[in-house]
């Protein structure tokens, strides 16, 4: 899809008022190498003629409260990642289109959105900053958001927590309503000497590179689906079932099936689930940094593929029955013992990622012209098979599941798969 985008201004927004220039230490699982990268989406509003005038304004008084995230990330003298809080500001672009969104379908077809014209263009700083933000104006009023967000620093949750006090300040508030907590002593910063010399000694040079390469294949749910499948669960097992379980369950199930590993391939899925309320005392109101933990359950393909959704939802609820122990197992560094780490799963085309945005809060955020018809996440990786669960655009009601997870040869297999689940 080309699209006519026109970047009018570049720049840094600062916080609205000085704020102490200091360095914050970021916790064990900030710190986590696979989260040293950045988080791509875009955010598809049908109305806000003064879009990027209000957004700039709002985004420069919340900083104020959010300072750390107008600083940079920098590597200490002792090695651990910290935040140096410089006041230097988030990277703003202000772009015009000039089509309607309604042109575009309001970028409801993922497959074919140009997000280069849409994302905020590189800076011209050294040091890149942690949030990098563009507002592109369309002609019929409305506007996206392109957003870069550094992922050592906030979480989906921080993140959405971040863009909803824009929001806020943006409709009139002085201040955030939820009062931002960097909080990130939560986490045992070090290891004992005892545990360093435990940990398993790493190969020599980077891992193989993959040779496959992961295409776009996108489904709609009906909620009616979700909603018979919750029922006839209910019935079977006496027990509830969320939507995300159902739709993990036979996202997992068609994949694997489309695939057709040979029988006794040892096939993973993994998500990630929030634990600000595991800890003891639970994380405070306001928290916004990563505290997530991955769960995995592991089976032979041949036995998952001859288990019906009942089956394998049950097993996922078996599996995050098990989050309390194993995070807590995480906290005191029992995994490091035995040379395992959670949060380094095999990057396989036998490993399935999946994450739900639909609790974010992505959804919710309202710069004083509703919330968004669209969120759209961005491909991270062509070699991490990925699913992430979403809502329909606005108006209609319904899950989206967004995917890059089979190669070519496997992608018309899998999608007749979805179908005949779904139908």
């Amino acid at each position: 899809m080309a699209l006519p985008v026109i970047r009018t201004t570049r720049g840094v927004v600062k916080p609205a008022e000085q704020k102490p220039s200091i360095t914050l230490d970021l916790s064990a699982i900030d710190r986590l190498p696979v989260l040293r990268c950045n988080a791509r989406t875009l955010h598809v509003f049908r109305y806000g003629p003064d879009a990027s005038l209000v957004i700039r304004k709002a985004l420069s008084r919340a900083l104020v409260s959010y300072y750390p995230l107008a600083g940079r990330l920098i590597q200490s003298e002792h090695g651990p990642l910290q935040i140096e809080c410089s006041g230097e500001g988030v990277w703003f672009v202000e772009a015009s289109a000039s089509c309607t969104l309604a042109s575009v379908n309001y970028f409801d077809d993922v497959e074919s959105i140009p997000y280069d014209d849409l994302l905020p263009d590189p800076e011209t700083e050294d040091v890149e900053p942690l949030v990098k933000m563009q507002v592109t104006h369309f002609r019929c009023g409305g506007f996206v958001i392109g957003l870069i967000f550094c992922h050592s620093v906030c979480d989906g949750l921080g993140a959405a927590q971040f863009l909803k006090a824009i929001g806020e300040v943006a409709r009139g508030l002085e201040k955030p309503s939820i009062a931002p907590l960097w909080h990130r002593d939560f986490f045992p910063s070090t290891p004992d000497e005892e545990t360093v010399a435990a940990l398993p000694k790493l190969p020599p040079g980077p891992p193989p590179m993959p040779e496959y390469e992961l295409e776009h294949a996108n489904m709609d749910i009906p909620i009616d689906h979700v909603h018979r499948l919750k029922q006839e669960f209910q019935e079977i097992t006496g027990q509830n079932c969320s939507a995300f379980q159902i739709v993990a369950a036979g996202f997992w199930i068609s994949r694997t099936r489309a695939i057709n590993f040979s029988p006794n391939t040892q096939v993973k899925l993994v998500f990630f689930a929030n634990c600000r309320q595991l800890l003891n005392p639970p994380l405070p109101e306001g928290f916004y940094g990563n505290c997530f933990f991955p769960v995995t359950i592991t089976i032979p393909s041949e036995s998952l593929t001859q288990r019906s959704i009942i089956e394998v939802i049950k097993l996922i609820q078996e599996a995050k029955a098990r989050l309390p122990a194993e995070f807590g197992k995480y906290l005191k560094g029992e995994h490091r013992k035995d040379g395992e780490d959670p949060f380094a799963p095999p990057l396989t085309y036998t490993t399935l990622f999946i994450s739900e945005w639909g609790r974010l809060g992505f959804n919710e955020v309202d710069y004083q012209w509703g919330p968004p018809v669209h969120v759209v996440p961005i491909q991270g990786s062509s070699i991490i098979p990925v699913g992430i669960v979403g809502s329909l655009p606005l108006p209609r009601k319904g899950i989206r599941l967004m995917t890059w997870c089979v190669e070519e040869a496997h992608r018309g297999p899998f999608l007749d798969q979805i179908s005949s689940w779904t139908n």
